[in-house]
C-alpha cells in the first residue's frame, strides 16, 4: 500500500476521528473522463458505495508489513526485524526467499467472496503485484511469481492465485479491480543492481540510461496487458505507486519516471472498454477517483473519491491484529457515503490462504445492518447539509426519497432514540412520509426556518431502536 505520503494512523483511528486530506487536497484539479464508457462505468461505481481491498504476498509468513522492510528509507514503517534485519542485502536475499516457502493451502476464494457479497460489499480490488515485486498471478515477465516452480504453491490447481480470486468474486456478481504497483523493486530494470537502492524510487537516471528505462516500461505494459487480456472482465485497474510519474525536472530522488500512462490506458480499455483507471495521487487524467488512504476527508468533496482504510491496524497480516468494531466500520461508511464517498475496506490474508475469523465476525456484523438499511446506502448521492455528529444524509439518485442516519453514541452499539431529533438545515417537505427502515411505526415530524425535527413515537422512544445506526426514510409528497 501507500500513496506519495503514507499515513499510518490506522491503530488510532476513533469512529468520530476524521483526518485532513493530506495527499488528497495538494492534487492538482480533478479531470472528469472524457471516454462516454467510462463515464457509464464511474456512475456504477458511485452506485456500489463498499468494497473489499486485499494486500497478501509472500511478507505474510513473516508477519510484516507489505513490501516496505526492503525498502532503504528511514521510517517508521520502514524498520526491518528479525534475525536478518541486522544487514540489508542479507534481508533482502532473505526476503526474496520466502518466494521457496509460500504455501497458502487453505486458500478458498469462494469463502472469501460469500462473505464479502453477505456484507453488501459490491466491488472488489485485489494486489496482483506490490512493491517488492513478487507477482500473485501467472506472469511470462518474471519468474518471481506465485506459479514458479520455485514457489511450493505451484503445484496447486489454484496456484493462479489472482485468476482463482477474480473469478470467485464475479461468480458472486462482484465488481472486478486489480491492485498492481507500478514501482517494482525486485525488476534489475528499476532496482538496478549496479547501483544500491537509495530510497523508493527508481535508482538510475532514466534519462542517462534510456534504454534500460525503456525495458522497465515494456515490462510494466506487458505485465498489465496480461492482466487485462488474460484475467476475465475487468472493471477497474488500481495502480499504486504513485511516485512513478512524470516530473518536470530530472533531479534525484524522483528523475522523470513517465512510464506513459496513455498508452497502457489506451492499451487496458481496449482490452476492457469502459474501464476505471485509478492512477494514485498523481492528478492526472488517469486517475478518476482518489483515494484517501486511512482517512476520510473534512469535508464533502466535488470528485469522484474513495477512503481505502484497513480493518485491522494493518494492510498485510499480522499476528494478533486489532480489528475495529462493527460500530466503528459502520458509522465510516456512513461517513463517507454522506459526504460522497466509497469505503473500501482491507482484510489481509494470511501466510495459510485465509482471513483472520474476526474479520468475518465483521463482515458478518455488517452485512445483518446491511440487509435492513442497505437502500439508504447503495446508489445514492450527496445531498445538503450532509451530515455531521450523529445525523447524516443520503439521496436516492432519482430523488425519490431522503435518508437521515442516527447513529449510536461512540463506542456503543445500540441505538436509543431520544423523543425529539433536529435536523438543522434539513427541511421536510410538507406532506411528505417518514417512516424508520425494518420499522412499521410512522413518524412525525415539525419544521421551522430553521429546519425539521422527527417526533419519535412513545413506542419507540427511549428503548434500544437497532445495532449502530437507524435509518428514516423521507419520501412523497
Amino acid at each position: 500500500m501507500t500513496s506519495i505520503r503514507r499515513i499510518l494512523l490506522c491503530a488510532s483511528l476513533q469512529a468520530g476521528m476524521v483526518l485532513p486530506a493530506v495527499a488528497q487536497e495538494v492534487s492538482p484539479a480533478y479531470i472528469p473522463p472524457s471516454d462516454t464508457a467510462v463515464q457509464r462505468k464511474m456512475e456504477w461505481w458511485k452506485d456500489q458505495k463498499f468494497g473489499l481491498l486485499m494486500h497478501w504476498g509472500t511478507y505474510s509468513q513473516w508477519g510484516i508489513v507489505e513490501s516496505w522492510s526492503i525498502c532503504p528509507e528511514d521510517e517508521g514503517w520502514t524498520q526491518r526485524r528479525g534475525p536478518y534485519s541486522a544487514d540489508y542485502f542479507t534481508y533482502k536475499k532473505a526476503y526474496e526467499n520466502l518466494q521457496t516457502t509460500f504455501n497458502p493451502t487453505h486458500f478458498d476464494p469462494s469463502k472469501w467472496a460469500k462473505a464479502a457479497k453477505a456484507a453488501g460489499m459490491r466491488y472488489m480490488i485485489f494486489t496482483t503485484k506490490h512493491h517488492d515485486g513478487f507477482c500473485m498471478f501467472d506472469t511470462h515477465q518474471t519468474d518471481y511469481k506465485v506459479t514458479s516452480s520455485k514457489t511450493p504453491f505451484s503445484t496447486d490447481p489454484k496456484a493462479n492465485i489472482a485468476k482463482e480470486v477474480f473469478a470467485a468474486f464475479r461468480q458472486q456478481d462482484i465488481g472486478i479491480g486489480a491492485y498492481f504497483s507500478k514501482p517494482d523493486w525486485h525488476s534489475n530494470d528499476y532496482w538496478w543492481s549496479y547501483f544500491p537502492p537509495k530510497d523508493r524510487n527508481v535508482n538510475y537516471d532514466p534519462k542517462k540510461y534510456p534504454e534500460r528505462w525503456q525495458h522497465f516500461k515494456n515490462y510494466t505494459y506487458n505485465q498489465i496487458q496480461e492482466l487485462m487480456s488474460g484475467y476475465g472482465k475487468m472493471d477497474i485497474l488500481w495502480l499504486d505507486g504513485g511516485w512513478v510519474q512524470p516530473y518536470s525536472t530530472d533531479d534525484p530522488p524522483h528523475y522523470n519516471q513517465d512510464i506513459d500512462m496513455a498508452k497502457i490506458a489506451g492499451m487496458a480499455r481496449g482490452l476492457q472498454p469502459g474501464l476505471i483507471v485509478v492512477d494514485r495521487a498523481v492528478g492526472s487524467e488517469f486517475e478518476n477517483y482518489r483515494t484517501p488512504e486511512q482517512q476520510v476527508p473534512g469535508k464533502p468533496l466535488s470528485y469522484p473519491w474513495e477512503t481505502c482504510m484497513t480493518m485491522g491496524d494493518s494492510w498485510s497480516y499480522v499476528p494478533n491484529d486489532h480489528y475495529k468494531p462493527a460500530e466503528q466500520l459502520i458509522h465510516l461508511l456512513v461517513r463517507i457515503v454522506a459526504w460522497g464517498g466509497n469505503f473500501l475496506l482491507n482484510i489481509g490474508p494470511g501466510p495459510d490462504g485465509d482471513w483472520d475469523p474476526v474479520a468475518y465476525q465483521r463482515l458478518s456484523e455488517i452485512g445483518d445492518w446491511m440487509a435492513i438499511n442497505g437502500n439508504a446506502i447503495y446508489g445514492t448521492r450527496m445531498i445538503a447539509p450532509y451530515g455531521k455528529d450523529r445525523v447524516y444524509y443520503t439521496q436516492a439518485k432519482d430523488s425519490s426519497a431522503t435518508y437521515v442516519f442516527y447513529l449510536s453514541e461512540d463506542k456503543k452499539d445500540t441505538v436509543e432514540l431520544p423523543a425529539e431529533i433536529a435536523l438543522p438545515g434539513f427541511v421536510i417537505s410538507k406532506g411528505s412520509k417518514v417512516h424508520m427502515l425494518g420499522a412499521k411505526e410512522r413518524i412525525d415530524w415539525k419544521s421551522d426556518a430553521a429546519g425539521s425535527t422527527l417526533l419519535i413515537p412513545g413506542k419507540l422512544a427511549g428503548k434500544p431502536a437497532g445495532k449502530y445506526a437507524v435509518v428514516f426514510k423521507v419520501s412523497g409528497k
